[in-house]
């Protein structure tokens, strides 16, 4: 039996807008871009998933999959420790040593949390899991890189040359060890950015 999983990325934030290390709500764009696409989903029997973070769940309720959406912990972003809250370029004003090694080693986790390889192995025990049949996640875009990352069997360092854009869709179907890949599907028409 097959999984047919499609991954939402979120819509944008401030937080994404502004490379900073947060969980923050929708910004009115990012909002009325997830509204503009509610009409191109159709869940029918997909059991509807999500991150636990604002900005996903506001995704799926713009979206129209809120009423039915679990959060699952399994597909929280990255634990960033010390640096959460912050945004990329204060860090590394700060401590570019440390997030160069980040950048470059996805077992490091100069920041006290999570490492990237922590996050794909996470995020590979959820896939592995999954029951046949359709799944619909929004997920923090690393979840997604990680998801990716996981069922293409790719090395972890992948997780940084992939870059999920907003409101795409991304399908694996397959079963655990074998997956085939659909990257990067528009939501809606021209109203969603993907520049």
């Amino acid at each position: 039996m097959t999984v047919r999983l499609t991954l939402i990325a979120p819509a944008l934030n401030s937080a994404l807008r502004e490379a900073r290390f947060a969980d923050a709500p929708l910004d009115p764009a990012g909002r009325a871009a997830a509204q503009s696409a509610a009409g191109t989903l159709h869940a029918g029997d997909a059991r509807v998933r999500v991150s636990p973070s604002q900005r996903c769940r506001e995704t799926a309720r713009a979206l129209g999959l809120g009423a039915t959406a679990e959060p699952r912990a399994a597909l929280a972003g990255c634990a960033m420790g010390r640096w959460a809250g912050r945004r990329l370029d204060a860090v590394a004003a700060e401590e570019g040593p440390a997030v160069a090694a980040w950048l470059a080693d996805p077992s490091a986790a100069p920041h006290g949390g999570e490492s990237l390889r922590a996050v794909r192995e996470r995020v590979g025990a959820w896939l592995d899991g999954l029951e046949p049949g359709p799944v619909l996640a929004v997920v923090e875009p690393d979840v997604l890189r990680a998801a990716v990352v996981h069922a293409l069997s790719l090395d972890d360092a992948a997780l940084w040359r992939l870059d999920p854009r907003p409101l795409t869709a991304t399908h694996l179907s397959g079963r655990a060890g074998r997956w085939n890949l659909h990257l990067g599907e528009p939501l809606a028409g021209p109203e969603v950015s993907t520049d």
